[in-house]
């Protein structure tokens, strides 16, 4: 469900291209949302709305917020793992409901400026951005449903774990707070990637 950016390309989503021959003139826009009205008007919701789906959570480890300085576990969920770029670029996508203590770690291979979007995904988040040595570095909290616009880290990450909207400020997570996981060993490999 997650859109990562880098400053050299989008590696974990697809890249948003314009649709060939449109043009930017009132007619084509005119017709478009002509078309949806009366696709909404007939019954034909499903024009408006992609494939969302119920996949249902796969546990695949365990992740604990920690307060920085003392070290004290501020809250603990079950996580999917999006570890290869397949699975990052797939992330959470259509999907209608993710467990209320449960969500979905991103592991890059080095830590770099990120971006995220919400393209494709039914579920409002607070994206946790955390560097090398997993210190919360950014949040995003309450994020747009379907939205395109960028979502970036702001610093250098390396992880980022994406959670229900209201997650952080639920659990008081702060910029600074450390995050710590482990695999559950012979956990399933989690839904595959369209």
């Amino acid at each position: 469900m997650r859109r990562s950016v880098s400053s050299r390309a989008m590696p974990g989503r697809r890249e948003m291209r314009p649709m060939a021959g449109w043009r930017c003139g009132m007619v084509p826009v005119v017709s478009v949302i002509s078309a949806l009205v009366l696709a909404l008007v007939t019954g034909c919701g499903s024009v408006l709305t992609p494939n969302a789906q119920d996949v249902p959570f796969t546990k695949q480890g365990e992740l604990s917020f920690l307060r920085q300085g003392t070290g004290e576990k501020i809250a603990q969920i079950d996580i999917e793992i999006a570890d290869t770029p397949a699975k990052r670029a797939q992330g959470l996508m259509y999907r209608r409901s993710l467990p209320q203590d449960a969500g979905m770690l991103f592991i890059f291979e080095s830590s770099q400026p990120l971006a995220f979007w919400m393209k494709n995904t039914f579920i409002s988040l607070d994206m946790i951005f955390a560097d090398d040595a997993k210190r919360i570095v950014s949040t995003a909290k309450n994020t747009t449903p379907l939205s395109e616009a960028l979502i970036p880290s702001g610093k250098n990450a390396m992880y980022v774990v994406e959670v229900n909207a209201g997650f952080c400020d639920t659990h008081g997570i702060q910029l600074g707070d450390v995050i710590d996981f482990t695999r559950v060993s012979g956990a399933a490999p989690g839904p595959v990637p369209r």
